[in-house]
């Protein structure tokens, strides 16, 4: 038999001796504190006797002085058996306290021995390594439901670049044709308006100015 299985008892009948010791214990500890009590009072009635025969009666006070010491000898008799008592009372339920708290710890490690029975570290890379493929499979198949491609629709992008080219021009040929008029500032703080179509006739002088100038470099 192990430490352990000595120390853990036979379950239900250990504990119930323990439970059956420390109740025993405890009702002779309230018998010595009844008579205990009773000591205290007869001591309390010898000293009034020895009080009130002190003057009158000396003898009667010295036998009654002599009771009293009795008593109070016995008292303390009482008190060295209550002190031994406690002292077993709690050193029994600390050691039943201690092999309550072994039998759960080693039931707790049975509990453990139980779940990690069937776990191997061998077991537990397999199991994340099936995770890992099915969240890469998720995300595969996430990406084909959502490729417009996979639903017969294929994008040119180079015709979508020509489309947007249009579109940037025909909303800039709207701001040229929402342009009436290009306010100016003369120095004397006088505005004038530059029409577009004086913006085309300057153009225009512009294109000849250079022409000009080809034909007289060659």
């Amino acid at each position: 038999m192990s430490w352990l299985s000595y120390l853990m008892g036979s379950g239900g009948s250990s504990r119930d001796s323990t439970r059956e010791a420390i109740v025993n214990l405890r009702e002779h500890l309230l018998m010595l504190d009844k008579k205990e009590e009773h000591l205290s009072k007869k001591i309390e009635d010898e000293q009034r006797k020895a009080k009130a025969n002190a003057t009158t009666n000396k003898r009667v006070a010295l036998q009654a002085l002599r009771q009293k010491k009795v008593y109070e000898n016995e008292l303390d008799s009482i008190a060295g058996r209550k002190l031994t008592l406690e002292t077993q009372v709690n050193a029994i339920e600390s050691a039943n306290m201690n092999k309550e708290t072994l039998s759960a710890i080693k039931k707790g490690s049975d509990v453990l021995k139980s779940i990690h029975g069937s776990l191997t570290v061998d077991k537990v890379d397999n199991v994340m390594d099936d995770v890992r493929t099915q969240l890469e499979l998720t995300t595969e198949i996430n990406d084909a439901i959502s490729n417009p491609a996979a639903m017969g629709i294929d994008f040119d992008n180079t015709e979508l670049e020509d489309e947007l080219a249009e579109l940037e021009q025909d909303e800039l040929n709207k701001r040229l044709e929402g342009a009436d008029s290009v306010p100016m500032h003369s120095p004397g703080g006088v505005q004038k308006e530059r029409t577009v179509e004086q913006s085309i006739e300057e153009d225009e002088e512009e294109a000849e100015l250079r022409e000009l100038q080809k034909q007289l470099a060659m």
